[in-house]
């Protein structure tokens, strides 16, 4: 994608059930037909991901309008939950995964990221770059205090991530005072190589791009991983403040275009 393609993206948080649907469509090709997630009879009847957080979520979505089908406009999304001062997981994602009492006690004003994803036809650094200019607007219009959210690996093959479960357990692990912790019963350790005996280069080699870019934010990771077998994942928790965004998609770096 050229510089003038990448400027006739639209960038804005959905505003009807048409563009969530689209949302939902992408996210359906992504996780379900390009990657190994497990549909249920519903999802795979509609082809749409969906789940009951959709409803209470605000949907950022990328558009393409170069593209000829209206349908297929959506090439990327993410969705973001706010939690306000909440004290309670109750109506949080990461909750089924994850213990983030820690952070609910501080009483900051919490936003849970999930869901993303963009179409491999646009999936380079000027779309990233979009939706994270777009969730750097959000934070600050509702005064956001701390970012946070599932992010994964894909595959379920726990000996094939020895190394970077290992890297980002002794060189990114958030602070005790807000560090989630993977619930009993589904706690993966992540400490699995001795610190002295990293390559840093080959860890970060091998993290997706999406949680590279979080660590490449300040992003800190909560203690534990978790095998999400219906999305074929190893997830990880994301723990990220409003400064370490502001810091890299400051006011210089907002849009001009674009509602969110």
């Amino acid at each position: 994608m050229n510089r003038a393609d990448a400027e006739r993206l639209i960038v804005k948080i959905a505003d009807n059930n048409n563009e969530i649907d689209a949302a939902q469509a992408l996210r359906y090709e992504v996780f379900y037909c390009e990657q190994a997630a497990t549909a249920t009879a519903e999802q795979a009847r509609r082809k749409r991901d969906f789940d009951h957080y959709d409803g209470v979520a605000d949907h950022l979505i990328v558009i393409d309008p170069a593209i000829v089908d209206k349908s297929a406009q959506v090439v990327g999304t993410y969705r973001l939950l706010r939690h306000g001062q909440a004290k309670t997981s109750d109506g949080i994602y990461s909750a089924g995964e994850y213990d983030i009492s820690r952070l609910l006690n501080r009483g900051s004003k919490l936003l849970e990221l999930g869901r993303s994803c963009v179409a491999k036809s646009h999936r380079n650094r000027q779309t990233i770059n979009l939706l994270w200019q777009a969730i750097a607007e959000y934070i600050d219009r509702h005064n956001i205090d701390i970012l946070f959210g599932c992010a994964s690996f894909p595959g379920t093959q726990l000996e094939n991530l020895r190394l970077p479960l290992s890297y980002l357990y002794h060189f990114h692990l958030a602070p005790s005072e807000i560090r989630p912790r993977a619930l009993d019963g589904r706690f993966v350790e992540m400490n699995q190589i001795p610190k002295h005996h990293i390559s840093e280069r080959e860890a970060r080699f091998a993290i997706p791009p999406l949680i590279k870019g979080y660590i490449r934010l300040g992003a800190q990771i909560g203690n534990g991983a978790v095998i999400d077998h219906d999305f074929a994942t190893v997830d990880v928790c994301i723990v990220l403040s409003r400064a370490q965004i502001n810091a890299r998609y400051g006011r210089h770096y907002q849009m001009s275009r674009g509602a969110v």
